[in-house]
């Protein structure tokens, strides 16, 4: 390959996901293939799988220099091990992508193409999936919801980091110091001129999701605590009302019993619901307030996104 090719960067991570590599691998050098002016490099980071998929990420990277393997010394998660792999991109250009093959490696073309048109950033955006109805729904939601509260102008509907981004992007990115980064907000906050690729996510073909219901859960709240204040200003806002609501119920009964001494009687069940609700709403705000807490526990730490145990062909 010449020295003056641009270079093609492709970033992933994984974790037991040795049914999908090998194709993975085939299905990303063939849509490579179809960009001869360009090198390439491919970059994963696996994180401590306990499968075989280090052996066939060994095996790859015998035979291909350009295949990159980072062996996580841990599981760092896959939001982590993937941004740490993604910020080690050399290329022109870097490609984000899973290698579940639910972001289908054939739209590497279709990427390449649009930034090859001026654009900085290339995002894939899923108009439908054919995984769970019910999770796609849910996610929805989830972008909606965090739209509405996010700080930023723009949040990015269907969209989980998928995508190319030019090298003046990654030069940004590295400016940022997020120990648990929620890149898709990080993708809307740098900015830069975008375009869009649509595409239909296709149904798992091998092996299970490694998200359940708690790394779900971890990502949404990062997505919340990342970028918007709307939660905390939202306790307060309901703090005051309340106050301001229990202070009228309490007026009204004190003025109620005053005029009807003898024959009104308070009784217990209004003050068992009502402690019930507020101790209720005092619960869900501190955990709120604790996610924040968490958040710059975090970032005081100062802690690494991921120890690496071994590197090859870097």
């Amino acid at each position: 390959m010449g020295d003056n090719k641009k270079k093609i960067s492709i970033a992933s991570s994984c974790f037991n996901e040795e049914e999908n590599l090998r194709e993975f691998y085939d299905r990303a050098i063939k849509a490579i293939s179809k960009l001869p002016q360009y090198a390439y490099e491919i970059i994963i980071a696996d994180n401590r799988s306990t499968d075989g998929s280090r052996d066939i990420l060994r095996r790859i990277a015998s035979e291909d220099r350009n295949f990159k393997v980072i062996l996580n010394a841990n599981n760092f998660g896959p939001l982590r091990s993937g941004y740490n792999a993604f910020l080690q991109t050399s290329g022109d250009a870097a490609i984000l992508m899973g290698s579940d093959l639910q972001e289908p490696p054939e739209l590497i073309v279709d990427l390449v193409r649009k930034w090859e048109e001026g654009y900085q950033v290339v995002l894939g955006v899923k108009s439908r999936s054919k995984e769970n109805p019910l999770m796609f729904i849910l996610r929805r939601f989830y972008y909606w919801l965090l739209s509405k509260f996010s700080k930023m102008d723009r949040v990015i509907q269907n969209f989980n980091g998928f995508g190319l981004y030019d090298r003046r992007f990654m030069n940004a990115l590295k400016k940022y110091n997020e120990p648990i980064p929620y890149f898709r907000n990080l993708v809307s906050e740098i900015g830069f001129r975008q375009a869009e690729i649509i595409y239909v996510q296709p149904k798992r073909k091998h092996g299970r999701s490694k998200h359940n219901f708690f790394t779900l859960y971890d990502v949404a709240m990062t997505g919340f605590v990342n970028h918007s204040l709307l939660p905390l200003r939202l306790s307060t806002f309901c703090g005051f009302c309340l106050a301001g609501v229990s202070l009228l119920v309490s007026l009204g009964y004190l003025v109620y019993k005053l005029l009807y001494w003898e024959t009104f009687s308070l009784g217990i069940a209004p003050l068992t619901i009502g402690l019930f609700f507020l101790f209720s709403m005092q619960l869900i705000f501190i955990g709120i307030v604790g996610e924040y807490i968490g958040a710059i526990l975090m970032q005081v730490k100062n802690y690494p996104l991921v120890i690496e145990d071994e590197k090859l062909n870097f």
